[in-house]
């Protein structure tokens, strides 16, 4: 690879850390707008693999919607990890920590995103993201939930397992 295609992929991770990081302080600050400049026109936005949010327009409508049942969020990127694609594709898997107040209830837990990205109009944007939950529970049932079989515990749900369970040999 030449220098200056060493020097672009370079800028082009700076560029997509740079999306992840939007994302989420847009998500926190309900700013609609910076959500929406997130995606492409044709993203989905994915929970554990189901598609809850199709094209920009949807995906802003579910953030809306969800929003509406929620107090105070804090996303916390703390990795992310890029594979490109070719000059204009590439994938990532973002991990992070959420602590938000979801009906009435405070809650903490770990998620990966799991994303797509295209160069879109000379800016990265996400095509496709899936939220895969680590765990997640509320805050004075984070311990208990972590080291059982069920460690994702979103309110008024029934316990489930974690979409990343360890893989005990």
């Amino acid at each position: 690879m030449e220098l200056s295609e060493r020097v672009k992929r370079l800028e082009d991770r700076v560029e997509l850390n740079d999306l992840v990081v939007s994302y989420f302080l847009a998500a926190d600050g309900d700013d609609l707008e910076g959500v929406s400049n997130s995606f492409t026109e044709t993203a989905t936005f994915s929970a554990s693999g189901i598609v809850t949010g199709e094209g920009r327009q949807g995906i802003v409508d579910f953030i809306r919607a969800s929003r509406e049942h929620m107090g105070l969020t804090i996303h916390t990127p703390h990795y992310a990890q890029f594979t490109f694609d070719g000059a204009d594709h590439a994938s990532g898997l973002i991990g992070a920590h959420l602590e938000l107040v979801l009906g009435g209830t405070a809650i903490y837990g770990a998620v990966r995103y799991v994303d797509r990205y295209i160069r879109d109009a000379d800016q990265w944007r996400i095509q496709a993201r899936d939220m895969r939950t680590v765990h997640i529970a509320p805050w004075l049932e984070v311990g208990e939930a972590f080291e059982s079989d069920t460690p994702v515990r979103w309110p008024g749900t029934q316990a489930s397992s974690s979409d990343f369970p360890r893989k005990i040999r």
